[in-house]
Formats: structure tokens, sequence, C-alpha cells
């Protein structure tokens, strides 16, 4: 069975009468997620789901979805607001949707193999797809504890030249099994290497090396059933909140410590591209244009 890669995209809003999607990075007006479909299917993912919201359905399937139709199989889900158990409801004077676990919940009717979890603007890079894919093609749902995985990314392939950054540094044990994420918020790239500037007088001093959580998993639709049995506990505690956010790596954690899941490390050299800041985007485009002229993507990834 093949994998199937999920993008959450319900962030991505309007903007001059489109999507609010990534700019161009790519030589013929390639977006980000463009090249992440694209290695997805040349790694052997078979379908991809995307995670939307209604009011953008219609001009996403025409301006984003419309292009990989002839690539791969594509499918929708949608995150709402309103998508809680009961006898949850939404807050008075709440808006924002519920986070990235929520997100992946909305896919349980969707997705019924292995998957992949990316953020839609993230740039990935070919061979964490490739380490993804043989994870996902042999791991077996039945297995207690269920078994999961994450592409880790070496931290200093991950920093801007521009401002801080937060990332999640992962505690790995030496067979590769991620015991925890502790999460950094103003990492800034040092002639060291890096360091965590959240307490400017007493900095966290990092090599660089560390494996750090770019929001790139893989699970098995057992996953579902745990998000299910989770959501409720988590909506009793934090439900009533303006602004509360079930992330999944929150899940993830709890999942490892309670024993109900383990996580496979997946160590990739592959450098991660995002456009964190607007400095950002032209360096972006340069290491796009270099892998295309390494022979890595071809100039034209649709071929028009």
């Amino acid at each position: 069975m093949k994998p199937t890669l999920v993008v959450l995209a319900a962030g991505m809003g309007s903007r001059y009468g489109g999507l609010k999607q990534v700019d161009p990075v790519g030589p013929s007006g390639e977006a980000i997620l463009d090249y992440s479909v694209f290695d997805a299917h040349r790694a052997g993912f078979g379908k991809v789901v995307f995670i939307i919201r209604k009011d953008i359905e219609e001009v996403f399937r025409r301006q984003v979805g419309a292009k990989y139709e002839g690539l791969l199989p594509v499918d929708y889900a949608f995150q709402d607001i309103n998508d809680l158990p009961a006898p949850y409801t939404v807050p008075a004077g709440r808006t924002k949707p519920w986070g990235t676990a929520h997100a992946i919940r909305a896919a349980r009717n969707v997705v019924g193999e292995p998957f992949a979890a990316i953020n839609a603007d993230d740039f990935y890079g070919r061979d964490a797809f490739a380490r993804l894919s043989s994870f996902l093609t042999g791991v077996d749902a039945a297995t207690r504890p269920l078994q999961f995985a994450m592409v880790g990314y070496k931290l200093d392939l991950t920093l801007s030249d521009h401002g801080s950054v937060a990332r999640g540094i992962c505690q790995v044990t030496p067979e590769g099994k991620l015991t925890g994420v502790t999460e950094m918020t103003k990492l800034v790239r040092t002639p060291e290497g890096a360091e965590n500037q959240e307490n400017p007088a007493a900095p966290v001093k990092l090599t660089g090396k560390e494996r750090v959580s770019m929001n790139l998993w893989g699970f098995t639709p057992a996953l579902f059933d745990a998000l299910e049995s989770r959501f409720p506990a988590w909506l009793a505690q934090r439900g009533a909140e303006e602004k509360s956010e079930w992330y999944i790596p929150f899940v993830v954690d709890e999942m490892i410590h309670e024993g109900a899941a383990t996580v496979d490390v997946l160590p990739t050299e592959s450098a991660w591209f995002g456009v964190t800041y607007r400095e950002d985007k032209p360096l972006v485009t340069d290491a796009i244009r270099a892998l295309v002229d390494a022979g890595e993507y071809p100039a034209s990834l649709f071929g028009k």
C-alpha cells in the first residue's frame, strides 16, 4: 500500500483575490509546495490530501490542486472550527482553528493508509521524502506501541541569517528513537554553531549539529483513534480558551511518555528552506536554482 501525503494548508487565506500561498520560488514559477508534492510522488507516495478550509475550497482546487491531478490522485479534507466531539462547542469569541492535531484529525475519513504530514509552506528536500516513504512502506500498523517517524534536520541547516527562529531540539537515543523535544524560541546562528537567546543573561549554546523537528511526520492511521480518544481531555482542560491550540508534537510527546508510541528519528542531510523573514526569499530562490542546476529537479516541475 502506497503512503499518502497529507498537507496542512488550512492556514492559507486570500490575497490579491487569490490564495495566500507561498510566493513563487522556482525557475518556472513553482511554489515551495510544488516541490513537496513532486518529491513525495517520486518517493512513492500514492495520493495527496490537502487539509483546507471550506471557504477556500473552490479557489484552492483551481489554483493549487488542479496542478497535481495529472501527477497523482488528489483529495481534500476540511478543518472546521465546529468539528468537535460532543458535548463540546466553540467558546464565545473564538475565531481561530484548534491547531495542527485538529487539522490532521480532519483527514480521519479520507486517509486509511500510512501517511506523512507536512506544512504547506516548507521545503523539505528529496532525501527527506525518500526516507519517510521507506519507513511508511515497511511499517506494521498493527504493532503496539504504535510506530511513528519524524525526519530530523541538522539545526544549522534550518537557521535564518536574518533573525531568530523557533525550533524543536530533539532528544534521541543511540538507537534513533525520539524521547523528547525541547522547544527553543529564539535561536540564532553564531560562529560556533547556534545559540538560544530566550534568556539573554544565560544563552544556551548549541553546536548546530543537533537534530530538530520541522514538522515532517510519518504516522499510521491508528493515529486517528488516538486523536479521537485524547481530544476530549484536551478540550476539557483548554477548550474554553479563545486562542489555545492543540499541536501534534504535544500529542506525540504524550504518547511517547505513556508508552503508547515510538518515534523513529530519520536523519537527513537535506537542507530545510522556509521564508521566515522577507529577506529569506532570495536565498530560497537561489538554493532551489542551485538544485535545479545540479540536476535534482527539472527546470519546470510540470513540463509547462
